[in-house]
């Protein structure tokens, strides 16, 4: 929006790593000044987390202290996100819109399912067929319209690209759906982590910034070319949304971490997940995300592994599941769990970008 204003009279402001500096600054301070109207408006309607959870009388004895925290807060996320996209992305790049539509319309399904939750006396959102159809319904129009313009624009776009060997593999017709199943598997897999004070929003920000460095190179001729991976014109504007949603996650978690003044609930988590998956498909490094993303996908196999075992043989492999939990549950403060798994998710960020210039053949 005010790129077309602006970048005549500014030289700098023509450059994507200017742009997204001034981003993620927006992002970060809007929510430090929205937030607080938010809380007190959620707490003026009594939109509270709601703990009496019956499976673990553990669990609710654990975290029984936060039966009046605000929840549904990922509307300040989104707010900051895209509220600094539109100000500093430049809205004709086909993928910033993309990146918009998507993340608003996961955020909406995600305010639905904390409505439900809220209202539904046992305590259960929209069922699990109706979120996950919705959330692969539109991954696919993501998938789609990508695929479509990639056909005219960038055939080369359409294939899978595989760290390591610097090889790729073609899609063709399946690449709609691969998109769908990356943004739908990434924002469940956000979800699932979201149990703990600041856990999920400063995991989601650690990888977030990793692929925010991804992004920027794969829109960059020369950095691509020298790391040899995949170049994708237009993609690095990407970079933008990217950094505001890094700006927009520590603002919230100023107001999130321990003890939270206010929850994300499914409005933010479903949001930010997929707009992590998206980020990667943009960046042609949707491998990595089982690297990038890692404490995400235990999180998702913990539980997994937790029903296939009980469900199979009657015992279970952890204490309780998702993981984080299972820590709460040996014992560990639930800010110790938080920090060590930031840092993991920092470690495994940084890890990820040494990888685009290895090469093992």
């Amino acid at each position: 929006m005010l790129y077309r204003l602006i970048s005549p009279m500014f030289e700098q402001f023509k450059y994507i790593t200017f742009r997204s500096a001034f981003a993620a600054m927006f992002a970060f301070i809007l929510c430090l000044i929205v937030a607080p109207m938010i809380i007190r408006a959620l707490k003026a309607r009594k939109i509270a987390e709601r703990t009496e959870k019956k499976d673990s009388e553990l669990l609710v004895k654990l975290h029984e202290g936060k039966s009046s925290t605000p929840t549904m807060g990922g509307i300040i996320i989104l707010l900051g996100l895209i509220g600094a996209t539109l100000l500093f992305g430049r809205l004709n790049n086909i993928f910033v819109v993309y990146a918009i539509l998507l993340t608003t319309g996961l955020g909406l399904i995600g305010f639905i399912d904390d409505y439900v939750k809220l209202t539904s006396a046992k305590q259960h959102g929209i069922t699990k067929t109706a979120k996950f159809f919705s959330q692969m319904l539109l991954g696919l129009a993501v998938g789609f319209g990508l695929w479509y313009y990639f056909r005219v624009h960038l055939p080369e776009a359409t294939k899978l690209y595989i760290p390591l060997f610097k090889t790729t593999i073609e899609l063709g017709w399946f690449y709609p759906i691969f998109v769908a199943l990356v943004i739908t598997a990434s924002s469940n897999a956000v979800n699932l982590t979201d149990g703990l004070d600041g856990l999920a929003i400063g995991c989601i920000s650690m990888a977030v910034l990793g692929y925010t460095i991804m992004v920027y190179v794969v829109g960059r001729v020369d950095y691509s070319s020298y790391l040899g991976i995949p170049y994708v014109p237009g993609v690095g504007e990407v970079t933008v949304f990217s950094a505001a949603l890094v700006g927009a996650a520590m603002g919230f978690l100023w107001f999130n971490c321990h003890p939270a003044q206010v929850f994300m609930g499914d409005t933010g988590a479903v949001a930010l997940g997929g707009a992590l998956g998206f980020i990667a498909v943009c960046a042609k490094q949707e491998l990595l995300l089982f690297l990038v993303g890692a404490i995400f996908v235990i999180e998702t196999l913990s539980v997994i592994i937790q029903v296939i075992s009980f469900r199979g043989w009657g015992k279970r492999v952890f204490k309780i599941a998702p993981l984080h939990h299972h820590f709460q549950f040996a014992g560990w403060a639930e800010p110790k769990i938080t920090v060590r798994f930031w840092i993991v998710a920092a470690i495994l960020a940084l890890l990820s970008i040494a990888l685009l210039k290895i090469e093992v053949f």
